[in-house]
């Protein structure tokens, strides 16, 4: 049987990434992916140009973004934080872009380009890499991973680091393998939720505007009524609830609201005006446009995709004439356009999510090396860990950070 310094066990972003950092320190390091390709989710990553970090300059804002379980990347983030990835996939012939929001991409070629100088980096420090072999099972002895037993063969190692991902979007493999293992070494595991992914609603409403794009709104949770959070951007309404950035960012957090109240987002679809301001607008545009029909004069007011979703909500008939429309209903329009609230009932499946939040606990691994504190010779690098930010790079970030970590380690 042929034995190894290291294994590692998934070949996508954090896989990779540990795989060449433990090959660049001479270790000789066997990659297994139970996929025939590396990379799957890597390459879907930012609509397919691979949103590789966030350009935020504050570690320490940048670190916060990870919510309580941020602090567990100090010691990553020091050793091989944003700027130290920056510069080490600038040589390896990656330039970047900055856009807006802090999102970094490669210039050009995307998550394929990133995905490609991953595997020439492997190559470079001769690792070896093993496909189309799902891991069936980790043996243990003395504490330690002695073999893994994979659907064709054992395998032998040193070392083993898991870097299998979370459970979202199972199609590319991500189907919680890691899990398993960890729980074999007696790791706990926080239970995986979807997260970064599209809220259900109780409204059906929805629908009528589904596929359009809301940009510069704001965005209000409350849990029985009291304000827990809020966000400023862009979203967009489904056939069955709502999705865009600003609400797959929430998303983490709605299983634990759900459990502590009625939750509901509140819709500001006109954040830059207060009510008064907003009144006055509504009434201008109303006198300006007194020859139109109720419908008809929102345009201005409105996107056009919106109108059908204003017309359900209120309670002014569409065929109203403009001039009759009274000042009561001319105010109820601007709380209207002020709230609308949604009443959220759930989360989308791991089909649909980005990302997973939960996995193996943190108090279980060593923040400075990765390791187990269950068993010595085994590490954890990734989304398979309880680590899980918002939009925009820091996801990604993770992986590069920790995979490094555990490669280094």
């Amino acid at each position: 049987m042929e034995r190894f310094d290291v294994i590692v066990i998934g070949g996508g972003p954090a896989g990779l990434m540990a795989a060449g950092r433990a090959g660049a320190k001479g270790e000789r390091v066997l990659l297994v992916e139970k996929n025939q390709s590396l990379g799957e989710k890597l390459l879907l990553a930012g609509r397919r140009r691979c949103n590789i970090t966030n350009a935020e300059p504050d570690l320490e804002a940048f670190i916060e973004r990870y919510g309580q379980n941020g602090r567990f990347l100090y010691s990553a983030f020091s050793r091989f934080g944003p700027a130290e990835t920056l510069t080490f996939f600038n040589q390896i012939g990656i330039p970047t872009v900055t856009e807006r929001g802090g999102r970094v991409f490669p210039t050009e070629g995307g998550g394929q380009r990133v995905l490609d100088m991953l595997l020439l980096q492997c190559k470079k420090y001769g690792v070896h890499i093993l496909r189309s072999s799902p891991i069936r099972a980790l043996k243990f002895r003395d504490g330690r991973v002695e073999r893994l037993i994979s659907a064709l063969e054992e395998l032998e190692a040193e070392r083993y680091i898991i870097a299998t991902g979370g459970k979202s979007y199972p199609k590319t493999g991500s189907t919680g393998d890691g899990y398993r293992f960890a729980a074999q070494a007696g790791h706990t595991i926080e239970e995986p939720t979807p997260a970064l992914v599209p809220v259900k609603t109780h409204e059906t409403w929805v629908k009528l505007a589904r596929g359009f794009n809301l940009r510069n709104v704001r965005l209000t949770v409350t849990v029985d009524g009291r304000k827990t959070d809020e966000r400023f951007g862009e979203m967009e309404f489904t056939n069955f609830g709502v999705s865009g950035p600003i609400v797959m960012d929430l998303s983490a957090q709605v299983p634990d609201w759900m459990k502590q109240g009625v939750l509901r987002f509140h819709l500001d679809l006109k954040p830059a005006l207060d009510m008064e301001t907003l009144k006055r607008r509504v009434a201008q545009d109303f006198e300006k446009h007194k020859d139109r029909l109720f419908a008809g004069a929102l345009r201005n007011l409105v996107p056009g995709p919106l109108i059908p979703l204003i017309l359900e909500l209120s309670d002014v008939p569409s065929d109203k004439p403009a001039s009759y429309v009274s000042t009561e209903e001319k105010a109820a329009l601007a709380a209207l356009l002020k709230d609308i609230p949604l009443t959220i009932n759930g989360l989308w499946s791991f089909n649909h999510a980005i990302v997973t939040r939960g996995g193996v606990s943190l108090k279980e691994v060593d923040p400075a090396t990765m390791r187990s504190k269950l068993c010595d010779n085994l590490y954890f690098a990734g989304e398979v860990l309880d680590l899980n930010g918002p939009s925009g790079g820091f996801n990604l970030q993770v992986c590069w950070s920790t995979g490094w970590v555990a490669g280094e380690a």
